[in-house]
């Protein structure tokens, strides 16, 4: 398997990423003779500081990544390589209606992380792959809230946990009221509700598609499906929205996953492609990308534009 440094040197001597990228893309698809999308976002990088997160993340104009992505191929499988740090719950539900009207079979690949949102469509596939490396992520939902000093955001289970512990300390202690409700002034009308909404939708969202598609046949598929995603939205137990998810622990809840190691050679070409999309970040104003294995699909770029500091 040609290694980051290795695939980074064949770079220097093409001069093209998106040759390189294209390439390797082509070859996992000619091993697999699956149609194949790669779907992936420079969360990770540090090379351009300060980009919008609604840029990185999943989103609702990504639908129209996936129509050029999905234009002139055809076929019951599709695999979808997916590196992202998530995003919008409807735009993730709009992606996954859209792909499983198209594909009777569709496998997610993640090279290295597919968190929050993106761990959501990887539950809409029939399977995951996953390295030793490769981690999901906790779904527990994101609430972005309005502060004096900017937006903020935290989790909806964190907000409501907070309203909680409002409730006991005032009748504890009747005299800690004004505090609260000083706190509480700055939120919006309706925000419990919200919260609560949103954490129930994601729980029936991923367990609808864990029973539909990867637990499909099974016995006990609407028992398992809906434990797995009620521990996936549990921010209790991962105490963090960013908490990696390993191959092991995403098995112990029943999800089918495959590891990436079990088949050396899909192992490298899957690590290819990855390694020459990253390269592609780190070289270009590119940020995020939706491909086929025939080169269409969608890019998003950034202008670059250089403040010249004040001379003293």
């Amino acid at each position: 398997m040609p290694t980051r440094d290795q695939i980074q040197q064949e770079f220097a001597k093409l001069g093209a990423h998106d040759v390189l990228r294209r390439r390797y893309l082509k070859e996992l698809y000619d091993y697999t003779n699956n149609s194949t999308i790669l779907y992936a976002a420079s969360f990770n990088s540090n090379r351009l500081p300060g980009i919008p997160g609604h840029v990185l993340s999943i989103a609702q104009h990504d639908i129209q990544g996936f129509m050029s992505a999905l234009s002139g191929i055809a076929g019951e499988s599709l695999d979808l390589i997916l590196h992202s740090q998530g995003g919008s719950l409807e735009a993730a539900d709009q992606i996954v209606q859209y792909l499983r009207s198209k594909f009777g079979r569709i496998r997610a690949i993640v090279p290295q992380n597919a968190m929050s949102a993106a761990t959501m469509i990887a539950c809409a596939c029939d399977e995951i792959v996953m390295g030793k490396h490769s981690a999901i992520g906790p779904i527990d939902p994101q609430i972005t809230l309005p502060t004096p000093t900017g937006h903020f955001t935290a989790p909806a289970h964190a907000i409501l946990s907070e309203f909680e512990q409002a409730r006991k300390d005032i009748i504890a202690d009747p005299r800690t009221a004004p505090l609260w409700v000083n706190k509480f002034n700055t939120y919006p009308a309706g925000l419990l509700t919200m919260c609560g909404d949103t954490i129930d939708l994601a729980k029936e969202k991923v367990a609808g598609w864990l029973e539909r598609f990867m637990f499909k046949g099974s016995a006990t598929a609407h028992e398992t499906a809906k434990d797995a995603s009620a521990w996936l939205a549990n921010a209790a137990i991962h105490k963090t929205h960013g908490r990696p998810i390993s191959l092991e622990q995403a098995r112990s809840i029943g999800l089918k996953v495959v590891p990436l190691e079990e088949d050396q050679s899909f192992q490298e070409h899957v690590l290819s492609v990855f390694h020459a999309t990253m390269l592609t970040f780190e070289s270009s104003n590119c940020m995020k990308l939706i491909e086929n294995h025939n080169g269409k699909g969608w890019f998003v770029n950034v202008n670059i534009q250089l403040v010249p500091s004040a001379t003293p």
